[in-house]
């Protein structure tokens, strides 16, 4: 929300239906996290079937494990310990769609990201905060949990959990927006 506030676009937010416990994961991280975009889309674009509905959904990915957010404080210790000092992807699916006009897009960007080592004590600490209790992969680049990563290649705006380059193109592409935001 913040992230397409901060290009000045102007939105209304209607949270969907979709208990994503209840979502199964596809065979590849990147149809995982599209699909659940598209589940949370579909359900607020049959309530709205009039409107322009944009949903996504972000994952964390470490060789082919899906790191949603993490059920307690525990295991998000445990996660941060195993994404320490290695690269993992941050995957963001996208929907947009409008029932009426029978549009309907969807995607998945992805981004690489590198966790500096960190010891148990500087886990459980950051999850002391309890920033990273609920984020995907038990960490969010925007806050405190910026000093567990080292570098990335691809889109920040993705990890934050947008990718807003690609968004606004698609909106833009759509006929949704007229202008580039500003």
């Amino acid at each position: 929300m913040r992230l397409l506030k901060s290009v000045g676009l102007d939105f209304r937010v209607e949270p969907s239906r979709v208990e994503e416990s209840l979502l199964a994961a596809a065979c590849r991280p990147a149809e995982t996290a599209q699909e659940w975009a598209c589940a949370k889309t579909a359900s607020v674009s049959e309530e709205f079937p009039e409107y322009w509905v944009l949903g996504a959904d972000t994952i964390v990915t470490l060789d082919g494990r899906i790191f949603g957010k993490p059920a307690d404080p525990a295991d998000a210790v445990r996660m941060l310990e195993t994404l320490s000092g290695r690269t993992h992807e941050v995957i963001t699916g996208i929907c947009i769609q409008n029932a009426q006009r029978k549009y309907h897009r969807a995607g998945s960007i992805a981004t690489r990201v590198r966790f500096k080592p960190i010891t148990r004590e500087e886990a459980q600490a950051y999850v002391r905060t309890t920033e990273p209790l609920d984020k995907a992969g038990a960490y969010g680049i925007q806050g405190i949990g910026s000093f567990l990563v080292q570098s990335i290649e691809g889109s920040y705006t993705n990890v934050v959990g947008l990718p807003l380059c690609e968004t606004v193109d698609w909106l833009l592409e759509a006929h949704i927006i007229r202008h580039h935001p500003a």
